[in-house]
């Protein structure tokens, strides 16, 4: 299957489930290259936008997606992927997922989940080993 990546530029958007229980972690995006590179080594790869290069999901948290199903819209222009969470979390800040907030209709966000690690311990320059 071909996938455009012609539409959003080169990337395309990626969106993270967890297999076992359908939960939407977190999204992503991918260009060719970390497409290929997910293909290849079955952990999620992405293209970080504000790095102008790819970063593999867990590669400082050890926080990995092991890729379980690999899904295409109908316009070959997104991708569902499936994944096995390793670890406590998947967002910098600390969450198992990171649609962690709520809108209210005022407007106003609401944090509706626990903190599932400190995002201190697992980012900070110096991890204990």
């Amino acid at each position: 299957m071909e996938i455009d990546f012609q539409k959003g530029g080169g990337l395309i958007p990626a969106i993270i489930q967890d297999d076992r229980n359908g939960d939407v972690l977190m999204l992503g995006f991918m260009n060719a290259e970390s497409l290929e590179e997910t293909r290849r080594t079955g952990e999620v790869v992405f293209f970080s936008r504000s790095r102008s290069k790819l970063w593999k999901k867990g590669e400082s948290s050890g926080h990995v997606l092991r890729v379980r199903e690999m899904r295409v819209d109908c316009d070959a222009d997104a991708l569902l992927v499936r994944v096995e969470a390793v670890g406590p979390g998947v967002c910098h800040e600390g969450y198992r997922s990171c649609f962690f907030r709520a809108i209210e209709t005022d407007g106003k966000s609401k944090i509706i989940a626990e903190r599932t690690f400190s995002p201190e311990k697992v980012y900070s320059k110096e991890k204990s080993r």
